[in-house]
């Protein structure tokens, strides 16, 4: 007898899947989806048929993996309460940027609807997280910045920092060193090789 998915593991994987495309277009596959999780592919492959089952992502063999209406609002969600925890344990609690991600992993799945907007109104409605993230309102609805990878700058242009990736807590760290944060004013001769795969720029 199959064993039907919990709602956590439902959660992180629709959560990767946003991920994935909310800055740059192509979708995510089943060997980059295992991956991200950590997970072997045919762990993956199984459950991204019990996904497709559920109505949440839609998949072909071979095809790359995209989130249904259903499944990109599930993510939505989840996307939510993932940076909200995030800005309030930076915010409130004194962590550092590179430390939250593990704790909101946890906390993300545990926490009520109702806690979730008391945080979100104490933190006077946080339209990004520490790294630049948008975060979705209480709708749904986001807002991505107009950005480009700053490995895409060219001699000469010169922008602003929207988002830095939180994929890995040593970049963070190095990108730090380097002077880098959102909001500030950068150039193309600030990115070492290092920082620029991890740092996107809003043009100015």
């Amino acid at each position: 007898m199959a064993v039907s998915p919990s709602a956590t593991v439902i959660e992180d994987y629709l959560k990767v899947i946003y991920a994935h495309t909310e800055w740059q277009p192509e979708p995510i596959t089943s060997s980059q989806l295992a991956t991200r999780l950590a997970l072997a592919p045919s762990t993956v492959t199984e459950m991204v048929k019990k996904l497709v089952a559920k109505g949440l992502v839609e998949h072909r063999p071979y095809a790359a993996i995209t989130l249904t209406e259903i499944g990109r609002a599930q993510a939505l969600r989840i996307v939510r309460r993932h940076r909200l925890i995030e800005t309030w344990l930076v915010g409130q609690f004194g962590y550092s940027w590179d430390e939250v991600h593990d704790e909101a992993e946890v906390l993300e799945h545990a926490i009520s609807d109702r806690l979730l907007d008391a945080i979100d109104a104490a933190l006077g409605h946080p339209r990004h997280d520490p790294h630049g993230d948008p975060i979705p309102d209480g709708r749904g609805a986001v807002v991505i910045p107009d950005a480009v990878r700053a490995d895409a700058l060219r001699e000469g242009d010169r922008g602003v920092i929207v988002r830095i990736s939180d994929r890995d807590p040593a970049v963070l760290r190095h990108v730090a060193q380097c002077g880098l944060e959102v909001g500030g004013e950068v150039g193309a001769e600030d990115f070492d090789e290092q920082s620029a795969s991890d740092v996107w720029v809003s043009l100015i």
